[in-house]
């Protein structure tokens, strides 16, 4: 079922979707652009919504470029890079007042996507190629967000316990990309680059607000030129989901660190499109999503081994993790508590309070969907990237009626596949 309200076109290679409301007094923009998590391009489509940002055809100067978005009455510009399951995907977002609610004649909605559009395909460049003093010092920029993941030791590792389950695989990369990747990646290089990655990438543009499905695509078809010279676009794609090996891969790693970091992963055929998604859900809150957690209550409240502990669920990729902090010679300790943990789910010991307080804060959370207009349109995104599309209204009905049966049957579809632990000197 397709998210109430949603309608839907295409313009070219862009895919559009507009949500004509009245509920919003903004209108909440966002393109997201996949392509391939490839070793050989993730660090230049990575570094090349930073440079983007830093001026336009019409902009080129960075200051002008933000003097434009205030003319824009303060509309806000931004942007993520993530991956999901075997895709890279880089996601911008305007977020704009609707001009009914201001006096001025320019139509914003128009003049905004105008200026995303602009940004996306007519950058600012010098002799050519992207400007060398924005590629430089916005080059710099992701160095230091690769290098601010190894000084947050929880951080980093989350990172490499996900890249100790997935050595094999492209969902290993960061999704900024490699810090030694950076040093080959000129203006000339990333800008050959950026032409082939828009040329090439998946492309789904989302309005939300008080438009029009026809308003949008007539706005698109004047201001983004994505036609490209005869490459073939992306197309998102799941990989093979498996239950994980089971007897898991043990992986200690020493830093100067006085705190260890214990990150336990599992792997699972249960994805977004799954059947069993909603029972997913509810597993990973009673084992770890919330306060009243079964992680949080045992390792961290009552035998006092851990300073956080909380699970994960990423139902694109089909995996979970577990992310504690403990003392580093609490590792076995904490390691016995948390497989206890897992053998209460797998064998049904749920309580009712756990159940019912999970459904609880899952409902709210899935309630606030429908608050946001960049959370619909983050619900509807992951819809069409799973190939299987769900109304909000449906998942609350599921998570309120599962039982402890279901959820039981969903925790022994989750496999131990790898335990990560970060420890100091004294831990070797």
């Amino acid at each position: 079922m397709s998210t109430p309200g949603f309608e839907r076109a295409a313009e070219g290679r862009i895919r559009i979707h507009v949500l004509p409301t009245k509920s919003f007094k903004t209108f909440a923009v966002s393109l997201y652009a996949g392509a391939p998590l490839q070793e050989e391009t993730v660090t230049p489509i990575a570094l090349t919504p930073f440079v983007l940002r830093r001026g336009n055809a019409s902009y080129p100067e960075t200051i002008l470029f933000r003097e434009r978005l205030e003319e824009l009455y303060g509309a806000g510009f931004g942007f993520d890079v993530y991956k999901r399951d075997g895709s890279q995907i880089v996601q911008f977002r305007m977020d704009t007042i609707n001009d009914a609610f201001v006096s001025t004649d320019e139509p914003l909605l128009e003049s905004s996507l105008a200026f995303l559009g602009e940004t996306l395909t007519r950058p600012a460049l010098e002799n050519g190629v992207f400007k060398p003093k924005f590629v430089d010092a916005e080059r710099d920029n992701v160095r230091k967000k690769l290098d601010a993941i190894i000084n947050n030791k929880a951080r980093y590792a989350g990172v490499r316990c996900v890249e100790e389950m997935f050595a094999g695989e492209s969902y290993r990369l960061n999704a900024l990309g490699k810090r030694e990747a950076l040093e080959n990646l000129d203006a000339a290089v990333l800008h050959d680059s950026y032409r082939k990655w828009l040329s090439e990438a998946s492309l789904d543009l989302y309005v939300v607000g008080d438009t029009t499905l026809d308003e949008v695509r007539s706005i698109v078809h004047k201001h983004f030129d994505v036609a490209g010279p005869g490459h073939s676009p992306y197309t998102y794609a799941g990989s093979e989901k498996n239950e994980g090996v089971g007897n898991p891969h043990i992986v200690k790693e020493v830093m100067d660190v006085s705190q260890g970091k214990l990150n336990i992963g599992f792997k699972t055929s249960i994805d977004y499109a799954d059947d069993r998604y909603a029972a997913a859900l509810v597993y990973n809150g009673v084992l770890g999503g919330y306060p009243h957690s079964k992680l949080f209550q045992n390792v961290r409240e009552k035998a006092s081994l851990a300073y956080y502990a909380s699970s994960q669920y990423e139902p694109h990729k089909a995996f979970g993790t577990i992310q504690s902090g403990i003392e580093i010679g609490n590792y076995d300790r904490a390691l016995d508590i948390i497989r206890v943990q897992l053998d209460a789910m797998k064998a049904g010991e749920i309580t009712e309070t756990e159940l019912s307080q999970t459904q609880a804060m899952l409902g709210n959370d899935l309630r606030e969907i429908r608050d946001s207009a960049f959370q619909m349109i983050h619900h509807d995104f992951g819809g069409r990237l799973s190939g299987r599309e769900r109304a909000v209204s449906e998942l609350i009905e599921q998570v309120e009626s599962m039982t402890t049966q279901q959820v039981a049957e969903a925790a022994q579809n989750f496999r131990l596949d790898t335990i990560y632990f970060l420890t100091g000197k004294e831990g070797e």
